[in-house]
């Protein structure tokens, strides 16, 4: 996955810089939210009934300003949920899979990638300078 972003008009909400569209933000906050409700851990079969629910769609509170304090219903492709949420997160290190467990869990590992996404960047900074031959 690719994250762009503007220094300069960063977004309060991280979820508005790593996810594309404002449903993905949304669902992603759920996930986040439900893995807090359950002292920051899924298990597998806990992950695919919130997927499932997601599927179906449900009535929830979201926070976001046009829906603060109003029912919402929310629904979201189990194999989207997957595809564009879940793996994604995995991936950039917001959220870890246990494979022995068989657990979800929500991790650190992001900060300590954009961390050493910017001592790779310092060290290009050092680098010696190459010119290339011009013919």
């Amino acid at each position: 996955m690719v994250v762009l972003f503007d220094r300069f008009n960063l977004p309060e909400d991280v979820y508005e810089i790593i996810f594309a569209t404002n449903q993905q933000k949304v669902v992603a906050k759920m996930l986040v939210e439900e893995l807090k409700l359950h002292a920051d851990e899924l298990t597998k079969t806990e992950m695919s009934i919130f997927a499932n629910k997601l599927h179906e769609g449900f009535v929830t509170e979201i926070d976001e300003p046009a829906y603060r304090g109003k029912k919402v219903r929310i629904s979201y492709n189990k194999r989207q949920f997957y595809d564009r949420i879940l793996t994604p997160m995995k991936g950039m290190g917001l959220i870890d899979y246990d494979i022995y467990k068989k657990t979800y869990r929500v991790s650190d590992k992001f900060n300590k990638a954009m961390t050493t996404i910017g001592f790779m960047w310092l060290q290009e900074l050092r680098k010696k300078q190459h010119f290339i031959a011009k013919k």
